[in-house]
C-alpha cells in the first residue's frame, strides 16, 4: 500500500512543479517581448543588444538562484520576495518590499492594456499608441472585466494561463524563425555599432537595463506561490527551468531583428514593434499574426499578474503586515479584496499614463523601478543566508552560494544606478503614502507606529517623495 501512495505521490508532485514553472513562464513572457525590438533600438545597436542581455542573464540567472537557494533553506517563508526582505531586515522593510513587489505587478499590467490598444490602434486610429480617451476607458473596462473572471476562482483562472502559455509562444518561436530565414547580413552588419544617436557603448548598455528588468520579472514567480508547492525543491527547480526557457526567447526576439531592417527604421515602429519588423519581412499577414499573438500573450500575462499581486497582499495580510481586510478570501480561494485593490491600483496609473509622454515606456520603466527595492533586498538577505548569519535557515550551505548572492547584490544596484534618479524619484512619490497600509496594520495590533530605525526610513522614504513631487512641479523631471 506504501508502494502505491508513493507511485501515486510522484506524478502529483512532477504535476505540481510543471505547474509553477508554468507560472512563472505564463508571468515572465507578457506582452513586454513584443515591444523588445523598437525598445533596443532606440538605445544600442547590436553590439550593446549582445552585452546587454550578457549582463542581464547573468544578473538574472544570479536572482534565479538566490531564490532557489532561499526557497530549499527558508522553507517556512511563504510569498518570496516579500517574506524574505522581513525576514532579514524587519518588518518595515518586509511592508515596503511587500508594497513594490505588488505596485510593480499593478503598474506593469497597465503596459500591457496600454500594447493592446496600440495593437488595435493600427485599425482604428482613435485609440492611438493606447493613451487617449477612448483607449483608456477600453482599457479600465478590461481591468474591471478580468477582475469578474478571476473572482470566480483561482484555481479556473490558473488553468487558464496554462493554456495561454503554449498559445502565445507560438507567434513568438514563428516570428524568430522566419526572421532568421529573411535575415540580411548587410543590415545585421550596419547595427552592428549603433546609430549615431545611441552614444557609447556603456550608454547603449545602461539604456537598456530597465527594459531587461522588465521582460525578466516573473523568475520570482514560483517563489510566490511557494505556498501551493508540493515540495519547496519544486519551487527552486521552477524558477530555474522557466528563466532558462525564456531567456534564449527574449535574446533571439532582439537580435534577429537587427537583422531585417535599418536600427533607426526598428525605433520608430510603433508598438508592438516586432509585428512591423515581421510585417518588413513577409508583408501585411506577418503584422496580423503577431498582432493577434500578442492578445492572446496580454490575455495570459495579465491573468497571471493581477493573480500574483493579490498573493502577495493576500499573504502579507495574512502575517500581519498588511490591514487585516486584505486577509479575507472567499470560500473559492479568491482573496477579493487584494484583487480589488490591485485593480484599482491599475486603474490609478492608467489614468496617469494619459498625461505621459510616452505611455508605454513610461509605464514599462516605472514597473522595472518598482522591483528592484524588493529584489535588492530579497539578493541582500541571500548573502545572509550564506554566509550563515541567519539562524533560521535549514540544510548545509552550498559551496558557491555566497559568491553568487554577492552577483546578484550588485547586479541590482547596478539597476538601481541604471534607472536613473528620475525613476528613483517617482518610485518614492508610489512608496511613501503606502506607509499609511503600515500604520493601519500596527493600530490594528495596538502597536507602537515606528521604531527609531523605522521612523529614519519613513523620513527617507518622504523627503524622496517630497523631492520628486517638486521635481515634477517645476519640470526637472517627467512621466
Amino acid at each position: 500500500m506504501a508502494h502505491d501512495t508513493a507511485t501515486e505521490a510522484r506524478p502529483a508532485a512532477k504535476l505540481a512543479f510543471w505547474t509553477l514553472t508554468s507560472m512563472v513562464v505564463g508571468s515572465m513572457v507578457g506582452a513586454g517581448v513584443f515591444s523588445l525590438p523598437s525598445r533596443f533600438a532606440q538605445q544600442t545597436g547590436v553590439a550593446g543588444a549582445l552585452i546587454s542581455w550578457t549582463v542581464a542573464g547573468t544578473g538574472m540567472l544570479m536572482l534565479a538562484f538566490v531564490f532557489q537557494q532561499l526557497a530549499v533553506r527558508r522553507p517556512d517563508l511563504d510569498a518570496g520576495v516579500y517574506a524574505y526582505a522581513k525576514a532579514g531586515f524587519g518588518e518595515y522593510p518586509g511592508f515596503f518590499s511587500a508594497f513594490g513587489y505588488w505596485a510593480s505587478a499593478c503598474v506593469g499590467n497597465v503596459t500591457y492594456w496600454v500594447l493592446i490598444m496600440s495593437t488595435i490602434g493600427a485599425v482604428v486610429p482613435a485609440l492611438g499608441e493606447g493613451d487617449t480617451v477612448l483607449a483608456i476607458v477600453l482599457s479600465s473596462a478590461g481591468l474591471w472585466g478580468f477582475f469578474l473572471l478571476i473572482k470566480r476562482g483561482v484555481k479556473e483562472a490558473a488553468a487558464i494561463n496554462r493554456i495561454v502559455t503554449v498559445a502565445k509562444l507560438i507567434p513568438i518561436a514563428v516570428f524568430v524563425i522566419l526572421a532568421l530565414f529573411f535575415l540580411d547580413p548587410h543590415a545585421f552588419a550596419e547595427n552592428w555599432g549603433g546609430a549615431d544617436y545611441a552614444g557609447s557603448l556603456f550608454s547603449q548598455v545602461k539604456g537598456t537595463m530597465l527594459a531587461t528588468v522588465f521582460v525578466f520579472l516573473g523568475v520570482e514567480g514560483a517563489s510566490v506561490y511557494s505556498r501551493h508547492a508540493k515540495r519547496r525543491e519544486d519551487v527552486g527547480r521552477a524558477t530555474v527551468t522557466g528563466f532558462l526557457s525564456v531567456f534564449a526567447v527574449f535574446a533571439s526576439v532582439t537580435i534577429v531583428s537587427y537583422g531585417i531592417m535599418p536600427m533607426d527604421e526598428i525605433a520608430e515602429l510603433r508598438q508592438p514593434s516586432m509585428a512591423g519588423v515581421l510585417e518588413h519581412a513577409v508583408g501585411t499577414w506577418g503584422l496580423v499574426f503577431v498582432s493577434v499573438g500578442l492578445i492572446v500573450s496580454v490575455l495570459g500575462a495579465y491573468l497571471a499578474w493581477t493573480l500574483m499581486a493579490a498573493e502577495v497582499l493576500f499573504v502579507a495580510a495574512k502575517d500581519k503586515d498588511m490591514p487585516r481586510f486584505l486577509a479575507r478570501s472567499t470560500p473559492a480561494d479568491v482573496p477579493v479584496p487584494a484583487l480589488a485593490l490591485s485593480t484599482a491600483l491599475s486603474q490609478v496609473v492608467l489614468v496617469v499614463t494619459y498625461f505621459s509622454e510616452d505611455a508605454f515606456n513610461f509605464a514599462l520603466d516605472l514597473t522595472s523601478a518598482l522591483t528592484l527595492i524588493p529584489f535588492l533586498l530579497a539578493a541582500l538577505f541571500a548573502v545572509k543566508v550564506a554566509a550563515g548569519w541567519d539562524r533560521e535557515a535549514v540544510g548545509r550551505r552550498a559551496g558557491g552560494a555566497l559568491p553568487i548572492a554577492a552577483l546578484a547584490v550588485v547586479y541590482t544596484a547596478f539597476l538601481l544606478f541604471a534607472a536613473g534618479l528620475r525613476f528613483v524619484l517617482v518610485s518614492f512619490i508610489v512608496y511613501a503614502p503606502a506607509t499609511i497600509l503600515f500604520v493601519m496594520t500596527r493600530r490594528e495590533q495596538g502597536r507602537r507606529l515606528f521604531s527609531p530605525g523605522e521612523a529614519v526610513l519613513l523620513a527617507v522614504s518622504v523627503a524622496g517623495a517630497a523631492i520628486g513631487v517638486i521635481a515634477l512641479a517645476l519640470g526637472w523631471i517627467s512621466i
